[in-house]
């Protein structure tokens, strides 16, 4: 399949290079010119805009950071949909509020086109191994017929619902992950301030009730997981200003919805914090250094 391919960050460049490796054609585009320069390498062909990816293609995805790059890309002058096909399928795995993602899709019917939002879970490393969760929100044909392509990036293909399911279960389980992630953090800081050895405890939590992703697979004490981000000093995976940008999401739904979000209203805070201090970039694990006293919330 002729793919247009949008977004080429830590989660769309692994993406894109399992599409490659299973045989489809991508165009690509990406304001990172190394990002692109990697894809190119591995057999993409590199495009100068939006437009230009989008056009004489049978499917075009998107993985950007917010709504508002969404829209531009696809309503841009130089966007895909100045230059998409009547017919071709627009499959977003932007993280986006689900009003949104509804919105854009009937912008997209509109011009002929279907908007399918298939967010992710998974992280880098699930990205890496073409090991993602897709939380689909389409119809259910729509569904059946981009199972195989999605099943190049990922191994757990979920459908929602209609348009907009897949945003609303992405921002309930970023709202977990956030609120676990501090729970984590703050329980083994307690720990080890108590006396405990850290591994000990984390090996507790991970055979006990408290066992979690945040514990077993992320843990956020340095040196408890030797793969995890806290143990090469919170480098690399998924950023603060990321966890905080999808935190917003949810309570902002939450607020629309007159639903109670008291957790993740706290966990918000927790990361703006963080943000606050110089920290966006370090991944969300980092929050950890909130709770110790000697660590420096950001390394220098």
């Amino acid at each position: 399949m002729k793919i247009g391919f949008i977004g080429l960050g830590n989660m769309g460049a692994p993406m894109a290079l399992n599409l490659v490796k299973v045989g489809h054609t991508l165009n690509v585009f990406d304001l990172n010119a190394e990002a692109v320069r990697t894809l190119v390498e591995a057999g993409a062909r590199a495009v100068p805009s939006p437009r230009a990816a989008a056009t004489d293609v049978e499917c075009v995805i998107t993985m950007l950071p917010a709504a508002a790059h969404v829209r531009q890309v696809l309503t841009g002058d130089e966007g895909v949909l100045a230059g998409i096909a009547d017919g071709v399928r627009i499959i977003d795995s932007s993280t986006i509020d689900p009003a949104s993602a509804r919105q854009l899709a009937a912008l997209c019917e509109k011009r002929g086109n279907t908007f399918v939002d298939a967010p992710v879970s998974g992280g880098t490393g699930g990205a890496i191994a073409g090991a993602l969760t897709f939380m689909v929100g389409a119809s259910k044909d729509e569904y059946e017929e981009i199972v195989p392509l999605l099943a190049a990036m990922g191994k757990n293909i979920v459908h929602c619902g209609e348009t907009g399911t897949g945003q609303v279960a992405k921002i309930c389980n970023n709202l977990v992950l956030g609120v676990t992630m501090a729970g984590v953090a703050e329980a083994m800081a307690l720990g080890d301030a108590l006396g405990i050895d850290a591994s000990v405890l984390a090996g507790i939590i991970n055979t006990s009730t408290g066992r979690c992703w945040s514990s077993d697979t992320y843990n956020p004490f340095p040196g408890v997981i030797g793969t995890a981000p806290a143990s090469r000093g919170y480098t690399g995976g998924f950023g603060t200003d990321l966890m905080l940008k999808d935190l917003g999401l949810a309570t902002d739904a939450a607020k629309a919805a007159r639903q109670p979000a008291f957790m993740g209203a706290l966990a918000q805070q927790l990361y703006q914090a963080m943000s606050a201090r110089g920290a966006g970039r370090l991944d969300f694990s980092a929050i950890m250094r909130l709770y110790q006293a000697d660590a420096n919330v950001v390394p220098g």
